[in-house]
């Protein structure tokens, strides 16, 4: 189903500079629509976020292949997602042969993403909890991506960091943000990069936004 679809979908992300082949697989493979409600499956690969409830949304796709590439994760790579919203982006990088840790703030989410693994089958590790704490419980992690934009970047993630892992997270104000790319060069150093104009939903957290 919408084969077509995501065959333009793999064009348009290879038009904005998305070069991985392996990532590109995931994308074309991975069927964003069963990630959707519904009613927005028509528009479910075009590059655009979309609504996914709860005041959420799923990510662009441009978005989540640009973060995936950055962190080209490997097989048996540890990941920690931060925000698992409807899921996708914890199953493109279990796709990609990643043990995903993901941590969804919102319950009635969490309850429908967990459920929607059970259904398809994806062996991914799921929590209701403050993503800005971490999951200590399984750290260091190969790699720590967030799929919302914080005000600055949360010590305990960078703590839960393996060395020479990459942590990717959105860091702005509520509207925009820049994604910083920082690699663990030692036990309090990173090699930071940034990138410029992306938008996400808040951080809510401890170490993020407050609610209001």
């Amino acid at each position: 189903m919408y084969e077509k679809e995501r065959q333009e979908l793999i064009l348009t992300l290879r038009e904005k500079g998305i070069t991985n082949e392996r990532v590109l697989k995931a994308f074309l493979e991975v069927e964003r629509h069963l990630f959707i409600p519904q009613a927005l499956h028509g528009h479910a690969y075009a590059d655009n976020a979309l609504p996914i409830g709860f005041d959420q949304t799923i990510s662009q796709p441009y978005t989540v292949a640009f973060m995936t590439q950055v962190m080209n994760p490997q097989p048996g790579n540890k990941i920690l997602e931060i925000g698992t919203g409807s899921g996708y982006q914890a199953v493109i990088l279990n796709y990609l042969g990643a043990k995903v840790y993901s941590i969804e703030r919102n319950h009635n989410l969490y309850l429908r993403t967990s459920q929607l693994f059970d259904n398809l089958g994806y062996r991914i590790a799921l929590r209701c909890s403050d993503g800005t704490l971490g999951w200590d419980e399984f750290a260091p992690y190969d790699g720590i991506i967030v799929t919302a934009g914080g005000p600055e970047i949360p010590t305990n993630l960078k703590k839960q960091l393996a060395p020479g892992g990459k942590l990717i997270i959105p860091v702005g104000d509520r509207k925009s943000q820049k994604m910083h790319i920082l690699q663990k060069t030692g036990v309090d150093s990173f090699k930071t990069t940034i990138v410029p104009d992306f938008s996400f939903v808040p951080l809510i957290g401890r170490e993020g936004w407050k609610i209001g």
